[in-house]
């Protein structure tokens, strides 16, 4: 009873064993697949990434629960985060496949179209000095096997025929010695003329048969009175100048060819004289050969693997510098140098990327530079289309901004000139900082006096509300800034006017800058002179467009100088819309 107990919860253990081991690759396999579709649709923006997570922990509770996966779809439908359809939407756009519903095998219509999970694998890198390596041993053991190959059969059919030469100069040498001994049938002069035979390389055997068919001679002396029957039944020869010849395998499996010649006096037949030589003789030198040609190999494939290497590892370096150097130039290390020690083409190579690499860094420091007074969206527009004829001029409708320091001459004088350089550069920072960031244009810097563009050289059809935002919120700025000791920035005055302009390239050849000329930005100079110390004015034209949103206080009509008629001028107290769209 012990016994089928243990049995029982020996076998319920190797269950739950297996049902852990199951678990777990379907675990595995499931994370797999359902993070490549989890990533399309997180790609997608049909989930987030909190919702993937969520899912897949969902899927894997399920797994533990229940044994069995649940789709990754059919889980994101379940918990609301998506539905069936704009899943698979998703999921036909993406891979352009024909999914129809969460129930489709889409793993396998993913294999059908990019490959097996394997076949999407990245391939192997093998290094150069490897490939090199690889192809050296190829080439080495390739050349070497064919010459071998071809060289050892040639030999080998040349030690054949030159076994056989042999057999027939022997066979020769006993016939013409022996026909006088054989009448006479003097034993011991025939065995005399044979004895040598047995000690020449390859030679097994001579013999000499009489007339009766009796063995009169053979190095065997064991053998000298017995009948001669071939070594084999009806062998298949050869006959050469007079000599027949067969080979055969001997009880023990070494293999002999047999050489025989008829012994003959007077044109009558005496006997035969057979000589026995080893082909395995011919097979133990071939494979000697053999031996010493592939100890001759594997040498070569050493030294050959040595310089491969050697030569790979050379070759590799440099081209792995050029590797870091482009990603590092890639990056914007324009100043990272490859180390050049060579005096060849790879060489010449690098010295041409070091080259490259600080014309990079000059056109760098160029643009960084030139960006810098021209500001960065006309530098775009200038490396862009370089030719283009938008630089020659062109009439736009556009929003011009002045700010200007209000007493900058008694400021300068009552304080240091390090004193007025920094508050000077605190300030120009600042104003920079926001007119950018409400989409203006910076275009240029006039003494404390601030040009700032909205509507060129990008238009955008909110540029009047822009420029009177980032008025606003640059007072703002200013004054709060004030607060640190900076008297300056509380004394800035700004005008806005808005209306036609030209816009374009204005100089020589020799010097040249962007700019924008025109009444309007006339007008909204001569503005400035009528905003105070942290205060704004505004025109009638900008007043009219931006009426709902703003504050203004009248200044009444003032006379401006080169103007026929007084012009109205706004003080701008207050905006009521937010700043939510500034960077838009």
């Amino acid at each position: 009873m012990g016994f089928k107990l243990n049995k029982a919860r020996l076998f319920k253990s190797i269950g739950a064993l297996f049902n852990r081991v199951f678990i777990r690759f379907q675990r595995g396999r499931v994370t797999r697949d359902d993070l490549f579709i989890g990533e399309t649709l997180k790609r997608n923006n049909v989930i987030t990434e909190f919702q993937l997570k969520t899912a897949l922990d969902a899927q894997r509770e399920t797994l533990m629960q229940k044994g069995r996966a649940v789709r990754l779809g059919r889980i994101v439908v379940e918990l609301g985060f998506a539905d069936e359809e704009r899943i698979i939407g998703a999921i036909n756009a993406e891979y352009q496949i024909e999914v129809t519903s969460l129930n489709d095998d889409i793993r396998e219509l993913l294999s059908h179209k990019y490959g097996t999970y394997f076949e999407q694998l990245p391939k192997p890198r093998l290094p150069m000095w490897l490939q090199m390596a690889a192809a050296t041993t190829f080439i080495i053991v390739l050349t070497i096997f064919t010459l071998s190959l071809v060289v050892l059969n040639q030999q080998k059919d040349r030690l054949y025929d030159q076994t056989v030469l042999l057999g027939m100069v022997s066979l020769s040498y006993f016939a013409n010695n022996a026909p006088i001994p054989l009448l006479e049938d003097d034993i011991l002069r025939l065995n005399t003329l044979i004895k040598e035979a047995s000690n020449v390389k390859g030679f097994r055997y001579a013999l000499i048969v009489g007339p009766n068919n009796r063995i009169k001679a053979h190095t065997d002396i064991n053998l000298i009175g017995v009948p001669f029957k071939h070594f084999v039944d009806h062998p298949t020869v050869t006959e050469k100048d007079g000599v027949v010849y067969y080979s055969y395998n001997r009880p023990n499996g070494e293999r002999l060819l047999d050489l025989y010649r008829t012994i003959s006096f007077k044109d009558k037949a005496l006997g035969q004289v057979h000589v026995g030589i080893s082909l395995d003789f011919i097979d133990d030198l071939v494979r000697r050969e053999r031996l010493s040609v592939v100890v001759i190999t594997l040498t070569i494939i050493v030294v050959g693997l040595a310089v491969a290497v050697a030569y790979g590892f050379r070759f590799s370096r440099p081209i792995s510098h050029l590797v870091r150097a482009t990603q590092e130039i890639a990056q914007g290390n324009y100043q990272y140098r490859v180390p050049v020690k060579r005096n060849d083409e790879l060489g010449n190579l690098g010295t041409a990327f070091n080259r490259m690499g600080q014309e990079l860094w000059k056109n760098s420091m160029t643009q960084k530079s030139f960006g810098k007074y021209v500001g960065n969206e006309v530098l775009d527009m200038i490396l862009a289309n370089p030719e283009t004829a938008w630089l020659k001029g062109t009439r736009n409708q556009a929003t011009i901004l002045f700010a200007d320091v209000r007493g900058f001459t008694a400021f300068a004088e009552s304080h240091s000139p390090e004193e007025v350089v920094e508050s000077l550069n605190t300030y120009l920072e600042l104003t920079t900082r926001v007119i950018i960031q409400y989409g203006g244009y910076i275009d240029k810097f006039i003494g404390d006096a601030v040009l700032a563009v909205f509507g060129v050289p990008v238009y955008r059809d909110d540029h009047i509300t822009r420029a009177v935002r980032a008025a606003m919120y640059l007072q703002e700025e200013l004054h709060k800034h004030s607060r640190h000791g900076i008297q300056l920035l509380a004394r800035i005055g700004i005008s806005i006017h808005t209306g036609d302009v030209v816009a374009g390239n204005v100089g020589s050849q020799s010097k040249m800058e962007y700019t924008v000329i025109g009444d309007s930005v006339n007008l909204a100079s001569r503005l400035n002179g009528f905003a105070g110390p942290g205060e704004t004015v505004i025109s009638q034209k900008v007043k009219d467009n931006v009426d709902s949103a703003v504050e203004t206080h009248a200044l009444g009509p003032q006379s401006i100088k080169g103007k026929a008629e007084p012009v109205q001028v706004y003080k701008l107290l207050h905006i009521h819309q937010s700043r939510s769209n500034a960077n838009e």
